[in-house]
C-alpha cells in the first residue's frame, strides 16, 4: 500500500477534503493510504509528526496555489524535502494545481502536473472532472508500486486464522463543528465564487456554440470584478448578461450581481447572490429578483456550481422559451 502525503496550505483545506473524498476508492481497494497534518493527534509534536510522515511517504501531492507558494512551511520545508526525496528516487511527486498561480517558475515546474496541462481545478466548470484526473494520475503512479502477485498456490494452514487487512482507520464522518466567518473569509469566498462563475460561463458558452453551429458567442473579462456574455443566433443578439462583484460599500455587503444588459451600468440589476453561512460553511443565496425565481429557490443555499447554474439558467431562458 502506497502512502500519500498531502502538502498544502490551510487556505486550501476545503479543496484538499474534496480530493480525499475522490481518492476513497483507491483507499478501499488497498492501493493507498493518505496522511495530512489534520491527522496529528493531541500530544504529538507538530513538526516531528509532519517530518516523520513526509519521510515515509511514497507519493507526495503538492496542492499548489498562490497560498502554497507563499507559505514558508509548504514551499520552504515540505516542498524542498520532497524534491530531495525525488532526486534520491525515494518518492513520486505529483503537483496538483488547485488555483491559478505562477507554479511553472517553481522548482517542481518541470514535473508533469495534474489536471492535464496544469489547468487549475477551480477553472473547471465541474470540479469533479478535475478531481477525477487527479485520481487517475495517482492511480497511474501507484501501479508500479504494487507488488507482483504470487502465483504459487497457498499452503494449507491448520489452527491459524487469517489476519484481515485494515484498509483505513475507523472514525466518524460527523466531524463538522460550528465556525465564525470573518470579513476576510467572506471577501475571499466572493472572489473565488466570482472566478468560478466566470470560468463556468466561458466554458459553457464555448460548449453551447460547439453543439449548436448556428450559435455565436462573445465572452469578455471587463476587469477583475466584471465580465459579460452574449449569445448570437444567426448573427443577432439573442440573450446577454453582465455579472460583477458589488463592493462592501453598498447596503447589502459583498455580493455577486447579474444584469440582462451586457453593456449596462452597475445600477441595473436583475438578480444577485448574497454570501451567507449555515454556521458550518459559506454559500450563495439568490435575492429572488429574477422573474422565474420561486420562493423555494430563493431559500436555497447554493454552492458555487449551483450559483453558476442559476445565473446560466437566466441567460438561457429566452433561448429555451423561444422568446428571442
Amino acid at each position: 500500500m502506497a502512502t500519500v502525503f498531502f502538502s498544502y496550505s490551510h487556505r486550501d483545506e476545503t479543496l484538499r477534503d474534496e480530493l480525499e473524498v475522490h481518492l476513497a476508492m483507491l483507499k478501499r481497494q488497498g492501493f493507498i493510504e493518505t496522511w495530512h497534518d489534520r491527522r496529528i493527534t493531541a500530544g504529538e509534536e507538530f513538526d516531528k509528526a509532519i517530518s516523520k510522515n513526509l519521510e515515509e511517504a511514497d507519493i507526495i501531492l503538492l496542492l499548489v496555489s498562490s497560498d502554497f507558494l507563499a507559505s514558508n512551511y509548504c514551499y520552504g520545508i515540505e516542498m524542498q524535502r520532497a524534491m530531495e526525496k525525488h532526486e534520491q528516487r525515494d518518492c513520486h511527486i505529483i503537483p496538483v494545481i488547485l488555483r491559478p498561480c505562477d507554479w511553472r517558475s517553481a522548482p517542481f515546474g518541470k514535473f508533469l502536473a495534474t489536471p492535464t496541462d496544469g489547468k487549475p481545478i477551480t477553472k473547471f466548470p465541474d470540479k469533479d472532472d478535475a478531481f477525477l484526473e487527479v485520481v487517475n494520475a495517482v492511480k497511474a503512479t501507484t501501479t508500479p508500486l504494487q507488488p507482483r502477485q504470487d502465483t504459487t498456490p497457498p499452503s494449507k494452514s491448520y489452527g491459524s486464522a487469517v489476519k484481515p487487512q485494515i484498509l483505513d482507520i475507523p472514525r466518524s464522518s460527523n466531524l463538522r463543528i460550528r465556525k465564525t466567518f470573518l470579513d476576510r473569509d467572506r471577501d475571499q469566498f466572493v472572489e473565488e465564487s466570482f472566478e468560478y462563475i466566470a470560468n463556468f460561463f466561458e466554458n459553457s458558452l464555448a460548449e453551447l456554440s460547439n453543439r449548436n453551429p448556428e450559435v455565436g458567442r462573445h465572452f469578455k473579462r471587463i476587469d477583475a470584478n466584471h465580465f459579460s456574455a452574449i449569445v448570437y443566433i444567426a448573427g443577432k443578439k439573442a440573450t446577454q448578461c453582465r455579472i460583477w462583484i458589488r463592493g462592501s460599500s453598498h447596503l447589502y455587503g459583498n455580493d455577486i450581481a447579474y444584469s440582462s444588459n451586457a453593456s449596462g451600468s452597475d445600477n441595473s440589476i436583475n438578480e444577485s447572490m448574497s454570501i451567507v453561512d449555515d454556521g458550518y460553511a459559506l454559500f450563495l443565496q439568490p435575492l429572488g429578483m429574477a422573474f422565474f425565481a420561486s420562493q423555494q429557490n430563493v431559500k436555497k443555499l447554493l454552492s458555487q456550481q449551483g450559483a453558476a447554474e442559476y445565473f446560466w439558467d437566466i441567460l438561457l431562458r429566452p433561448l429555451q422559451q423561444g422568446s428571442t
